[in-house]
């Protein structure tokens, strides 16, 4: 018998074929992402498009942003995200058009049951809204949806969902002030 059959806790939380290809990225992204040069976006995309992810056009993702698996990852037009943000997707993240993940921001798609003996992992999909804001140093937990406009403040943690056109800071976060959407764009983004 092996361990991994005896102890729970030594079960891979994931597919041997999801190992695989988080192994193959991590590859790539050291070897070619990590280390192209800052204005190369097209030439990430084009990287994170081969394994999965789903880009709108004029995407801006720095070469230090950790994206943990491109095939769970759908971006809008105009979505930026930024280095050193981490996009931890065991399951699908979206970021809709022109939102943005700031430096050291972190959406966190994932968390273990500290219930349940065996701790399993448990993930859920996260929406950013379109012209949203993930401020640095913020985090976004599993299973939130931040609405169109929002503005999830510095080192602020959305641990619900943040309704649009809010500004929210603080652990949890909370609502400050209504963010003003008069910025010359109608809803759709064009000018007006």
């Amino acid at each position: 018998m092996r361990l991994a059959d005896s102890d729970p806790y030594l079960r891979p939380a994931f597919s041997r074929r999801n190992r695989l290809m988080r192994l193959l990225w991590s590859i790539v992204y050291v070897c070619f992402f990590r280390l192209s040069p800052r204005p190369l976006h097209s030439w990430r995309s084009f990287l994170l498009r081969c394994f999965g992810a789903q880009l709108g056009r004029g995407c801006h993702i720095y070469p230090k942003a950790r994206i943990w698996a491109p095939w769970n990852l759908v971006c809008g037009d105009v979505v930026a995200i930024a280095d050193d943000a981490m996009v931890y997707n065991p399951s699908p993240v979206t970021l809709r058009s022109h939102s943005t993940v700031s430096q050291e921001a972190y959406l966190c798609g994932a968390t273990h049951d500290y219930d349940d003996s065996v701790f399993p992992l448990v993930h859920g999909s996260i929406t950013i809204g379109e012209h949203a804001w993930i401020c640095a140093r913020a985090t976004v937990q599993k299973g939130i949806s931040v609405g169109d406009g929002a503005v999830l403040a510095l080192g602020a943690v959305a641990t619900r969902d943040l309704d649009a056109w809010g500004v929210y800071a603080g652990i949890p976060a909370r609502r400050i002030k209504e963010r003003r959407h008069d910025s010359g764009h109608d809803k759709t983004g064009a000018d007006r």
